[in-house]
């Protein structure tokens, strides 16, 4: 017996997500973004942030590291009406666009797995030309392998079918992991049957993505990540272990249309015959991996049109319209289901363009509030969650590395270049990605582990506090941001330099008042100002996004 159930709520799910209100000619989104926010709350808003909050913020989300003080000082001199738009079409062209979205996808679809040079590469590249979602989707599905700029793709599925120790190889986890990134439905828990807590996810659904990927298997052939497919030669079957009925069924995407698994010669299988020689596997005649890769990222899969905008929302605005991101079932709406239907649509009319919509995110009133509400502690809460007021976000282990390198004008010493004797005395990274290094392993999550929520640890504030790293840094030495502020004879002058080097805004009365007894108490004035300006890059407000 074939199931063809679709479950009701997948249904449900569709339906919602295709009938998306449409903007009026002309109309901008960010604009009917910011009606459809203040229709649906209910209380104060909070004022726009200032320019030097706005700055920071939007230098984080689209750079990934603060600006320089010359930047912040600029922009809050400008009297340009239009100031902010310049400045987040600005940085949207800039080199540093393309390596912030390259992290943060990596980080959001390989959930610090690992690393691969061809992987990081063609995330690097995709986004300097601007590549579409649907196209970088199919891509990293099945990979064109004679196409160098898209050979790392494969890493997404290779590196998810390593085998670890005496575990079977994690097909089904890979089937999960399509789901929850590409579409936003977490189907883990409905292998064995269907789910027992969410009525939308159903086995059949689970079993039907699992097909598409029960035969792949790494390539031993080629240099670079791919994947490979035995010859599916008929449907799969599956059980509920809550039931004795045994079930079959093609591929098939949740939601959609089953794939019918034909019958073929022996002879004729492969479109692409093995190759003993080169230890090339064939191409099979019925290729579940096409199929995938040219139905799952379409305009016709409202799962996947509304997964991606609801993870950029929570990127940029602090957190998903349905939270968690891969939970998206009839049980966990939306916050606000018309802006979400409304965000899905606008993307496929602009053909899946992540860089047009994180634009029309960042001109948002709603992403350009302030983080602070004069309100009771407890209405914040409710205030965030209907995004009158800008919720804060911990920086995450990337953009932390390169905001310090910044404050502390570091950056500049890499690559060190060593002598033989000195390396044998050296103990510290000598490149960018050794540093990244020390920075994932003190402040990211374990592997496997989504990074979506703040999470301290005693190892990330144990870093902060004692690493050799960081303390080189920040010692005088090198022209880094100790040493040139050094120069400065005035107490005042100094405070101020350091407070836009580093926090990028300018101090207080208070803060100046304090610090300059601080610098006028330390008779070892070197130290004194590296102290503080471990202690600025240290303060909550630095390791938060606000």
């Amino acid at each position: 017996m074939t199931s063809l159930r679709i479950s009701l709520g997948m249904t449900i799910i569709i339906a919602v997500a295709l009938s998306g209100i449409s903007l009026a000619r002309g109309a901008e989104l960010h604009t009917a973004i910011d009606h459809l926010v203040e229709e649906s709350a209910d209380g104060m808003f909070a004022a726009q942030a200032n320019d030097y909050e706005f700055l920071r913020r939007l230098f984080l989300d689209l750079t990934g590291e603060i600006p320089a003080s010359v930047d912040v000082n600029k922009f809050a001199a400008d009297t340009t009406a239009n100031k902010r738009t310049i400045m987040i079409d600005r940085l949207l062209r800039d080199d540093r666009y393309a390596r912030r979205m390259s992290e943060l996808f990596n980080v959001m679809l390989m959930e610090r797995r690992g690393t691969d040079p061809a992987w990081n590469r063609f995330l690097v590249d995709s986004f300097k030309s601007n590549r579409h979602w649907d196209s970088m989707v199919e891509t990293i599905i099945e990979p064109d392998l004679t196409n160098e700029s898209e050979q790392g793709a494969g890493y997404f599925l290779t590196k998810r079918l390593e085998k670890y120790g005496q575990n079977p190889t994690d097909h089904p986890g890979l089937a999960s992991d399509i789901g929850r990134l590409f579409m936003g439905v977490d189907l883990a828990c409905a292998q064995c049957h269907d789910h027992l807590f969410v009525d939308d996810y159903s086995q059949s659904d689970f079993q039907g993505l699992f097909a598409f990927v029960s035969n792949t298997f790494i390539r031993s052939d080629t240099e670079f990540p791919a994947i490979g497919q035995k010859v599916m030669k008929i449907p799969l079957e599956f059980q509920s272990v809550f039931e004795e009925e045994m079930f079959t069924t093609g591929p098939r995407i949740p939601g959609g249309t089953e794939l019918e698994v034909p019958e073929y010669d022996k002879d004729n299988e492969f479109a692409i015959a093995p190759d003993p020689k080169s230890k090339a596997p064939g191409v099979p005649v019925f290729n579940p991996l096409h199929y995938l890769s040219t139905t799952l990222p379409t305009a016709k899969n409202a799962q996947f049109q509304t997964n991606l905008v609801n993870r950029l929302w929570a990127s940029m605005m602090g957190r998903g319209l349905v939270w968690p991101l891969d939970l998206h079932h009839s049980d966990n709406p939306a916050s606000h289901p018309e802006l979400l239907s409304l965000l899905a649509s606008e993307f496929v009319k602009h053909d899946f363009d992540i860089k047009w919509f994180i634009r029309e995110l960042a001109l948002t009133k709603t992403y350009q509030r302030s983080s602070i509400l004069q309100t009771p502690t407890s209405t914040v809460q409710k205030a965030e969650a209907e995004y009158r007021v800008f919720r804060e976000k911990a920086l995450s282990p990337e953009q932390l590395m390169w905001s310090i390198l910044k404050a502390t004008a570091a950056k500049t010493r890499y690559p060190i270049e060593l002598d033989d004797e000195q390396k044998l005395e050296n103990t510290l990274p000598t490149t960018i990605d050794q540093v990244q290094e020390q920075f994932i392993a003190s402040f990211a999550n374990p592997p496997r582990e989504p990074e979506v929520e703040f999470a301290p640890s005693v190892r990330g504030s144990l870093f902060l506090l004692n690493s050799e790293l960081v303390q080189s840094w920040v010692n005088v030495g090198g022209n880094n941001s100790t040493e040139q502020v050094l120069r400065i004879s005035d107490n005042a002058e100094v405070v101020n330099s350091l407070y836009y080097t580093v926090l990028s805004r300018p101090a207080t009365s208070f803060e100046l008042k304090q610090m300059r007894e601080f610098l006028v108490s330390n008779s070892d004035r070197p130290e004194a100002i590296g102290q503080l300006v471990w202690a600025l890059m240290s303060c909550n407000e630095f390791l938060i996004n606000h």
